[in-house]
This record gives structure tokens, C-alpha cells and sequence, in this order.
């Protein structure tokens, strides 16, 4: 399997016959944009990397939640490439304001599984990383279609979703944020984790020690690939830094996820935006 980062929580997924997208942000605008703008996908940045990154096999789009640096840029990938887009109802409202046609649209709920080629993708009902000031919309959901240009506080977190990926003998679980709901996954076993890692800097021990017993502790991975660490309000075709340090403090993440990893005997491996992997 070639797995492709573009930073965020954006994940291609590559078995050499099917491609899978989980989220769907390449566009990143700036801070500035968030706090008080409006913005639209950068369409020239995303045919840039569906070219250099050979995105021509594309057959569904997976969105965990629809905060935009989750989900701005789905109508415009769905429509370029003819993938459905599978999430919420606040997804499916995203999509609509983009023209993308209704029967590539579907709604999803938890405990749902979708055959698409060789992959099994299981919903897991999830929960968002705690609110913050520039993220306190949690809970709220997009009730109408968002077309674009549109403010980026707009799109609301709709509720959070992670995904369990069965491909012939492999198993991957994807965690887009840094929270758990205790118990979720009993039964549960992946050979890779891609983990939501923004805020575990500030969690206090006990926080910490809960979110990886109920995560790592549960599906025993042989690796983890942290998510949620990079800045994605810096554009792709800049040089990749960590989050804002007001936001985040990333070397203090990395050195715990190291530690844990360490004392544990589990890989972990920091992906660079844009770099591929081959598991």
C-alpha cells in the first residue's frame, strides 16, 4: 500500500489499482483568512497535485469531520475525478454548494462499512479534539449548502468520525484528532495508526495517559504516523513547520509520542507533507 501525506489529516491511500482520499485539504489558507476571510480551493495547487502525485485512479473521498482544513476542497477533487464523497450531512451540504452531483454524494453513520475494490472502510463514531477559541463550534452542524468563496468559520465541525481500514491482510485506523470515547475500540486491532497528536502538548498527565490507553493500548500498532501536527494554515508549496506555537507546541508532541513509542517498542515514523510511504 502507498500512502501519500499532504499534511493535516489528508491521506491517499494507493494499492496500485484504487485510490482512496481520507479528507480532503490542499488549498490551506492563512490565518489571517480563518480569523476574517472568505477563501475557495485553489484549484491550480490541487491539479498540481493530483498531477504530480498521479491521482487518476480516485474512487472515494472519506471526510472525517467538516471543519474546513477537513473538507474544503471535496467538490472540486469529486468533481475533477468522478469519487464519491462519503460523510455527514454537513459534508454532503459542502458538496452541494459545489455543484457535485447528487449521485456522488453519500451519507454516512456510524458502524457503516463500504466495499470499495480490495479496501473495507469501517465509520467510528469519534470525538473532536477540545474547543479552543478558534475551534468552539463543535457539536454544530452545516444545515444548508456552503458555496465558495465562503468564510472559513463557516464550516462547522458537523461531528468527528475515524476510520478502520481493512485491505486483504492489512488493518490501518485513522484518528484525526487528539480525543477518545472510552471503550470504542474494544475489538479493535491495526497493524498502522495514523494519529491526531494537536493537543496532546497541553494535556496534563492523566489526559495523556487515558487518550493512548484507549487508543495505541487498544489496537497494539506496530507503527504510528502522527496527524495534526504540521501548520496547514502555511500552503503546501512552502516549507513544511509545525503549528503556531501559541497553538502548539510540536517538538514537545514529537518527544512524547518518541517516549511513549520508545517504551513501548512501536515505530514511529513523521511523515512530511507531500512524501509518500510504502507499507
Amino acid at each position: 500500500m502507498k500512502i501519500t501525506f499532504f499534511g493535516t489529516t489528508t491521506l491517499l491511500f494507493d494499492d496500485g489499482k484504487d485510490q482512496i482520499l481520507f479528507d480532503c485539504h490542499f488549498t490551506r489558507p492563512s490565518l489571517l483568512k480563518y480569523i476574517g476571510g472568505s477563501e475557495a480551493t485553489d484549484e491550480k495547487l490541487v491539479d498540481e497535485m493530483i498531477e504530480k502525485h498521479h491521482i487518476d485512479r480516485l474512487k472515494a473521498i472519506f471526510v472525517s469531520h467538516t471543519h474546513h482544513d477537513h473538507v474544503m476542497d471535496a467538490p472540486y477533487m469529486a468533481k475533477r475525478t468522478g469519487a464519491k464523497v462519503y460523510g455527514t450531512s454537513s459534508a454532503a451540504n459542502v458538496c452541494k454548494g459545489g455543484n457535485v452531483p447528487e449521485d456522488q454524494i453519500g451519507i454516512f453513520k456510524t458502524g457503516d462499512t463500504y466495499q470499495v475494490g480490495d479496501y473495507e472502510i469501517t465509520v467510528l463514531k469519534s470525538l473532536h479534539s477540545k474547543p479552543t477559541v478558534l475551534n468552539n463550534d463543535l457539536g454544530q452542524t452545516i444545515d444548508t449548502p456552503l458555496v465558495q468563496p465562503e468564510k472559513l468559520r463557516n464550516y462547522k465541525e458537523g461531528g468527528s468520525y475515524d476510520f478502520y481500514v481493512r485491505h486483504k491482510e492489512k488493518t490501518y485506523l485513522i484518528r484525526p484528532s487528539f480525543n477518545y470515547i472510552e471503550g470504542q475500540l474494544d475489538g479493535y486491532k491495526a497493524d498502522v495508526l495514523f494519529l491526531g497528536i494537536a493537543g496532546l502538548a497541553k494535556a496534563d498527565e492523566k489526559t495523556e495517559e487515558t487518550f493512548f490507553k484507549e487508543t495505541v493500548e487498544k489496537v497494539s500498532p506496530k507503527l504510528i504516523v502522527p496527524l495534526h501536527w504540521d501548520n496547514f494554515f502555511s500552503r503546501l508549496d512552502r516549507p513544511t513547520v509545525g503549528m503556531p506555537s501559541l497553538i502548539e507546541k510540536t517538538p514537545v508532541v514529537f518527544f512524547r509520542m518518541t517516549k511513549y513509542c520508545e517504551a513501548h517498542g512501536i515505530d514511529f515514523l513523521v511523515q512530511i507533507p507531500r512524501t509518500s510511504i510504502t507499507l
